[in-house]
């Protein structure tokens, strides 16, 4: 899968510390994260999902839908991670329509990655 690399010179960028907890599975949701540098752990109900690095983006049903979080995503590596909240994920959606279809091809991907 190609990585979304937009947000490679964001200047919005946060470093995130090893351990630290994004978003926990069951919490409402109003942003996503693009990972620029490091990793971050996927899970639900305490198993593993997917781990993504640079150019993957966590949190994205937030955006789509008001459903609770379906995972948490943890920090596992240093990592610099892009929040993008629904007024930017819509202008990027809108400006951007190689975007949407990227992070479509996300979600595909980790559907069809379910067992």
């Amino acid at each position: 899968m190609a990585g979304i690399h937009l947000f490679e010179h964001s200047t919005d960028a946060v470093s995130v510390p090893p351990g630290e907890i994004l978003f926990r599975e069951g919490e409402p949701g109003d942003v996503m994260f693009a990972v620029v540098d490091g990793v971050v752990e996927l899970s639900q109900r305490g198993r593993l999902l997917a781990e993504v690095g640079r150019g993957g983006i966590v949190g994205e049903l937030a955006l789509i839908d008001a459903a609770p979080r379906s995972a948490t995503a943890a920090v596992r590596s240093p990592a610099t991670v892009v929040p993008i909240d629904r007024e930017r994920f819509t202008f990027l959606v809108q400006e951007h329509p190689t975007f949407a279809l990227q992070v479509m091809s996300v979600m595909a991907d980790r559907l069809r990655d379910l067992p």
